[in-house]
């Protein structure tokens, strides 16, 4: 495992709230591979640490975010090989979900592949028009391996998933958004913009209200309802463990913006 900043295909640009994080491996594509993911595993470890709540993933150049898994290191695995490098990727995209931190992916080029579902395993995705998005595997004679058949039909359903999936159709940004593929699309020049935008209105909140509220989203996937339902209910009692909901509540009554109708009862008397 790389030590905390050292990185030979990662630049980290840290923020205050937002940092960046970008994939450089222009020459093969910013393709993913076993070295790749234990750097994106130290790194995500580094910001967690730091004051950072967000952390943007995009890809150098302009060409490729990230373009699938490193074709060199997979054309030389046999069955063994196959299943430890899916279960290596799979092992780092369950990572990020499980991070407190909310992933990004800012996604200019082609997008493919592994580099999906990585974009797959951000919590928001938004695409440059430019984009090319989709799981192109069957047409190389495989099929995905990180985890893009599992969460492709949780994204977007089961049958959407199914036909881009046997046919391994990409989707400009502009109809990857339309299709639920990404949040939003936006002009090539305006990608970091469009991150901010989004980022906007969701950093004005708490930041432990967002952590709590991705695990609580989170927790449900693949499970029955009422697991979920009690996942949610833990993470809710653990708002309590903090002041600012009461905190806000006493301002609000004390400055008169908030009136309920034990305080008309008191008035009253």
């Amino acid at each position: 495992m790389p030590m905390a900043g050292e990185y030979p295909h990662l630049s980290l640009r840290p923020g205050p709230q937002v940092s960046w994080a970008v994939v450089d491996r222009q020459v093969d594509r910013n393709s993913i591979n076993s070295p790749l993911m234990d750097q994106l595993e130290a790194l995500l470890e580094e910001v967690e640490a730091s004051p950072a709540q967000v952390l943007v993933f995009t890809g150098a150049g302009s060409s490729h975010f990230i373009g699938g898994a490193d074709g060199i290191e997979m054309m030389q695995l046999d069955h063994a090989g196959g299943l430890a490098f899916s279960r290596r990727f799979q092992a780092l995209l369950d990572r990020m979900e499980a991070s407190p931190l909310l992933l990004v992916a800012a996604i200019n080029g082609l997008c493919f592949g592994g580099g999906f579902e990585f974009a797959m395993a951000c919590d928001l995705r938004v695409a440059a028009h430019s984009a090319r998005i989709g799981l192109p595997e069957v047409k190389v004679g495989l099929i995905p391996g990180g985890g893009g058949t599992q969460r492709l039909p949780r994204l977007v359903g089961q049958g959407l998933a199914m036909e881009m999936i046997l046919s391994g159709k990409l989707h400009p940004g502009q109809e990857a958004a339309r299709l639920g593929l990404v949040h939003r699309a936006v002009p090539d020049e305006g990608l970091e913009q469009g991150v901010n935008d989004l980022l906007k209105p969701i950093l004005r909140n708490p930041a432990y209200a967002l952590s709590l509220a991705k695990r609580a989203v989170k927790a449900g996937q693949g499970r029955p309802l009422e697991q979920g339902l009690m996942a949610e209910a833990e993470l809710f009692s653990r708002c309590h463990d903090e002041s600012f909901f009461r905190d806000l509540m006493h301002q609000q009554l004390d400055s008169g913006a908030l009136t309920t109708s034990e305080i008309n009862k008191e008035k009253a008397k």
